[in-house]
């Protein structure tokens, strides 16, 4: 048998595909901000932490990092260590030279025609938009790039630790714990890095603050996650054959 008929590989080559699209994704649509309170048409939940006041924002990229976080325990569940880490690295590598082809377009000179093609749509300058949106600045780019593999790290780490304690039992626990754990690191080392250390210099209030709200966000999203993996993983399991589903799994705990 061809190693590409392998359902295995086939199931790898899936996963890998969907977890780097939406890790790239995530990273260029997280320029935009967006308040969940007017996107939802409801009353501002004015939240109050470490002395700041203020409505639920969240980057656009907050859309896709849930199923960063779903792809990570499933390649986990099936591929191990060594699957989620290869991934991660490819996720990684494909972010950086997505932004250094962005940074290279922005670099281009602009037809003339092209810089006011979108006056009517009220965007005065398209060059200036163009740059605004696909050139984040470095230090975002640095903060979130090192916060994703340290957080995938620290993930795959704590769910084969929980996963040796439980065995097959508690999918869900393995799942959610090591996201608890690895997004705790990745909310504050993301912030930190692109806001504090970064040339906005952020007092260390509205670090605290905006970091505790995207945590929370994010926990909320890895809950809610529960019934899709156990429903993925029945998926998988049905597509493998329960044989082959269990010899996956034995190799990823070894």
């Amino acid at each position: 048998m061809r190693t590409i008929d392998d359902r295995a590989v086939r199931l790898f080559i899936v996963l890998a595909a969907f977890f780097c699209v939406n890790a790239v994704l995530a990273e260029f649509i997280g320029v935009k901000i967006f308040a969940l309170e007017d996107t939802l048409g409801i009353e501002p939940l004015h939240w109050n932490l470490f002395g700041q006041t203020g409505s639920l924002s969240f980057t656009a990229g907050t859309l896709l990092w849930p199923v960063v976080f779903l792809m990570t325990d499933v390649i986990n569940e099936f591929f191990g260590r060594r699957g989620v880490r290869t991934i991660s690295y490819l996720a990684a590598g494909l972010i950086v030279y997505g932004f250094v082809f962005a940074f290279a377009a922005i670099a281009l000179a602009p037809a003339d025609w092209w810089v006011k093609a979108a006056q009517s749509q009220g965007v005065p300058d398209y060059q200036a938009a163009f740059a605004a949106v696909f050139g984040q600045g470095l230090w975002t780019i640095a903060g979130s790039l090192v916060a994703f593999i340290i957080g995938q790290l620290i993930d795959v780490s704590v769910f084969h630790r929980i996963r040796s304690l439980t065995g097959e039992k508690h999918v869900w626990l393995r799942a959610t714990g090591s996201t608890a754990v690895s997004q705790l690191v990745d909310s504050f080392v993301v912030l930190y890095i692109a806001f504090v250390l970064g040339p906005q210099k952020w007092p260390t209030s509205l670090f605290l603050a905006v970091s505790t709200v995207n945590y929370a966000y994010k926990m909320l999203a890895a809950v809610a996650l529960i019934p899709l993996i156990y429903l993925v993983r029945a998926g998988i399991t049905r597509y493998l054959g329960a044989e082959r589903a269990r010899e996956l799994r034995e190799q990823a705990a070894a």
